[in-house]
């Protein structure tokens, strides 16, 4: 309950870069990974942590070879999700449109996966701009990007970066407020 209490307290008073003042569901979380293939994943980048709601699923789908890279901002969260002990993720906080940069540091040269959180809507247009085309390319070819959000705001930007037959929709009544789930692939 204390954990439920610091991630709605934390939330309100960052509500524009966190995006929500509750964590993401469990139903919502399985809807996004569902067309992850955890046993080819090599490299997954999660954006948009938070407390490590999505990202506890993809630690516990994961296989032995899989590294996690998660990108979280918010100086709370990054605290919460660094309490995660895990010898296959890898904690950064640092600004989504630096995703190439910071996997290169890493010595990964692409990402399989790229999942999302971040409130692009709130986001300034430019940034989350950077941030898309940046994820874009952080991708491998077939490599697939993630994201959900409250609202179709972004489908068309997506479909102008990923091209509109590689992105798909989905919804998730589940979660509160029930989210929309954009799948892109990387042709």
């Amino acid at each position: 309950m204390e954990k439920k209490f610091n991630f709605l307290k934390e939330a309100i008073s960052t509500v524009k870069t966190s995006g929500t003042i509750i964590p993401s569901s469990r139903f919502l979380a399985e809807k996004m990974l569902k067309n992850i293939d955890f046993d080819k994943a090599e490299v997954i980048v999660e954006l948009g942590s938070g407390n490590g709601a999505i990202t506890k699923h993809i630690l516990n789908k994961m296989n032995k070879q899989t590294k996690l890279v998660c990108f979280e901002i918010n100086e709370s969260f990054h605290q919460e999700l660094s309490k995660i002990k895990h010898c296959q993720m890898t904690i950064l906080k640092s600004s989504a449109e630096n995703i190439n940069e910071e996997l290169d540091k890493l010595g990964f040269k692409e990402a399989d996966y790229v999942v999302s959180g971040l409130p692009l809507t709130m986001i300034p247009n430019e940034i989350s701009e950077n941030i898309l085309i940046e994820t874009h390319k952080s991708l491998k070819k077939g490599g697939r990007f993630v994201q959900f959000q409250y609202s179709l705001d972004y489908y068309k930007k997506l479909k102008s970066i990923f091209s509109k037959e590689n992105v798909s929709l989905n919804f998730e009544p589940l979660n509160f407020p029930p989210a929309f789930i954009y799948s892109c692939i990387k042709k």
